[in-house]
């Protein structure tokens, strides 16, 4: 006779199985990370709370192969969790993303114990792989070559009650030197308008009332479809959503950006004077080896017509040092450019070779040593710059959209953080009456450092906004919702089909 001892512990078959999501690189891939959530919600999992470190029941990787040791990193994340898997039978790995769409079956070779890969154009698919791995116990390996339905169609689990991202594009037709998205991410494809902005009032009837437009290169929208006026019409139309607060868009691209966009920005209420725009190097050299279609004149130019039709417009952009055959020449032209331009932020990277591209394989490689002591230089500058910008704002007036989890010190100084309508970052003091994400609240500037403002004084005012009470109707529903709820059994079999995407590829130089 068996003693009770020795039975294995009852096994609820009704429990939930939980999943964790790990993201990395740009915000598409934020996005789709908030697509895969929803996925998987809508297939029965809950959501693992934060911090389990690879304890969930699914892992899933949501990679980047941008950065040169981007692959190094997967591998050593996917070690980490053999052990675990190991000691727990039934735990899943997925790894989706950029890297996967471009190592494939490598990955599965490299840890035998990743259960499923999928790639960038097939998200929509991860649930059903799941089943299939379980079922069949081996690892399934799917890469679609191109977008099998535009991602906005998913399911998507928002990671933010007031603020959301609305995709508008997938793809680039670009071939930047430094940078493999199109070759894993794929032509450009545009959405309809209307879905767009179905999309948008349909997120804005939820309570959301700040949107960010997003594509790999936002505003060539349209040019496939032969408007190149297309981007500038939507966003004109998002100024009609009523309740629609915010409108931001990123990443725009020099070559794309025209003057009727800038009068649309300028000429809609909703659209904040905030503008994002990469550089890259400010050498005209450098440029043409990055295959950027323009040149320093013609990016100071948007500059100094965005800042004449939207006087506090804050600019940030992205630049890159040490591309391979950059001169001290070169570099003093970056800085010429960041002194010029004078940018509110930038984000500055070291160039590290990303495998697969044309520039790897250049000539010119800059030493380490070089190109550490000219990001230094650069950094300097540029912090020296945002610093003089954020202390013009001391004085200034503003409405704070109210964040969740900006301010890291927010509990020990008894402040609260949120962002002005040009993005900058304001800490300010916590009023009387209650404030929620999402609210909004005025205030007085009386403090800048670099990368932030301070608001010391008293909140002059505080408008409670439906963005701030679907923040707190959501908190209050996950605070609610009992623990190990079913929400539903994930699929077996082929899903229903999901709507074909529309639109095309756009040609572009």
């Amino acid at each position: 006779m068996t003693s009770s001892s020795d039975r294995s512990p009852a096994v609820d078959v009704q429990a939930p199985k939980s999943y964790e999501i790990r993201t990395y690189g740009c915000q598409m891939n934020v996005h789709d990370s908030e697509r895969l959530a929803g996925l998987l919600e809508d297939a029965g999992y809950v959501r693992s709370p934060e911090g389990a470190d690879g304890e969930a029941d699914v892992v899933v990787f949501n990679t980047c192969a941008v950065r040169e040791n981007a692959d190094n990193r997967l591998y050593g994340n996917l070690g980490h969790l053999a052990p675990k898997k190991a000691q727990r039978p039934g735990m899943q790995i997925a790894v989706g993303g950029c890297l996967a769409q471009k190592d494939r079956d490598t990955i599965v070779k490299r840890a035998p114990w990743v259960d499923v890969v999928f790639g960038t154009h097939n998200i929509g698919k991860l649930p059903v792989l799941l089943e299939r791995a379980r079922v069949q116990e081996e690892a399934q390996v799917e890469i679609a070559e191109s977008l099998e339905a535009f991602p906005s169609t998913l399911p998507t689990r928002r990671e933010s009650a007031y603020a959301a991202w609305v995709s508008i594009s997938v793809g680039c037709n670009n071939t930047c030197t430094f940078c493999i998205v199109p070759a894993l991410r794929g032509k450009e494809k545009d959405r309809r308008p209307g879905d767009i902005l179905a999309e948008v009032e349909a997120l804005v009837a939820e309570g959301v009332s700040e949107i960010t437009l997003l594509g790999q290169n936002v505003n060539a929208y349209g040019s496939d479809i032969g408007d190149r006026e297309a981007f500038s019409k939507l966003l004109r139309a998002c100024g009609k959503v009523e309740g629609l607060e915010r409108v931001r868009f990123t990443s725009p691209h020099p070559r794309d950006f025209t003057d009727d966009v800038i009068a649309a920005m300028a000429e809609t209420p909703n659209a904040m004077p905030q503008l994002h725009m990469p550089l890259q190097s400010g050498s005209d050299t450098v440029l043409k080896a990055m295959r950027r279609s323009y040149r320093q004149e013609r990016y100071l130019g948007i500059i100094e017509k965005v800042r004449d039709a939207i006087p506090h417009a804050a600019i940030t952009t992205d630049i890159i040092v040490g591309f391979p055959g950059e001169t001290e020449e070169d570099f003093e032209q970056t800085l010429h450019v960041v002194r010029e331009a004078r940018f509110a932020q930038a984000f500055t990277f070291q160039y590290s070779k990303r495998p697969g591209t044309p520039a790897a394989e250049m000539d010119g490689q800059i030493p380490k040593e070089v190109v550490q002591a000219r990001y230094e230089r650069l950094v300097a500058l540029q912090e020296e710059i945002s610093w003089d910008e954020n202390k013009k704002q001391v004085g200034r007036t503003l409405e704070l959209m109210v964040a969740e989890g900006e301010g890291r010190k927010d509990g020990a100084t008894h402040r609260l953080s949120g962002r002005a309508p040009d993005n900058r970052l304001v800490h300010f003091t916590k009023p009387d009456e209650e404030v929620r994400p999402g609210d909004v609240v005025t205030v007085e500037v009386t403090y800048a450092a670099p990368h932030h403002l301070l608001a010391e004084g008293p909140v002059l005012a505080v408008r409670r906004t439906r963005a701030g009470d679907a923040w707190e109707k959501r908190n209050a529903a996950e605070a609610t919702k009992p623990a190990g709820v079913l929400l539903g059994l994930p699929t077996v079999g082929v899903p229903e089909p999901l709507p074909v995407a529309s639109g095309g590829g756009c040609g572009r130089d």
